[in-house]
């Protein structure tokens, strides 16, 4: 099942993202296989970090909360609460993933 997370940063915590990043993009890229997108969220201002938007396959929700316990942004602060809603894509895909159902 395709899973949404909206990641939303703490205040005051962009260094911390900008030093964390590296092992983040590590830990990532374990799941490439199953990513549908992943990137940060900016302000209006384009550049401004805020947040991260994931979508990723994964067997339950269960295994979402067991991954993002151990994601380096999450362990490291940097993340608020996270939002995460399971997700079917009704729109069919041009090119990549994940395919309409």
């Amino acid at each position: 099942m395709i899973f949404t997370m909206l990641l939303m940063d703490r205040p005051g915590t962009a260094e911390l993202r900008v030093q964390v990043r590296p092992e983040h993009r590590t830990y990532l890229a374990a799941l490439s296989d199953r990513m549908a997108f992943a990137g940060p969220l900016t302000s209006e201002d384009g550049n401004t970090v805020v947040g991260s938007l994931l979508v990723i396959d994964f067997p339950s929700r269960a295994d979402v909360d067991t991954w993002l316990k151990d994601e380096p942004y999450t362990k490291a602060g940097v993340y608020e609460k996270p939002v995460i809603h399971a997700f079917n894509n009704g729109w069919t895909q041009k090119v990549g993933f994940p395919p309409a159902v």
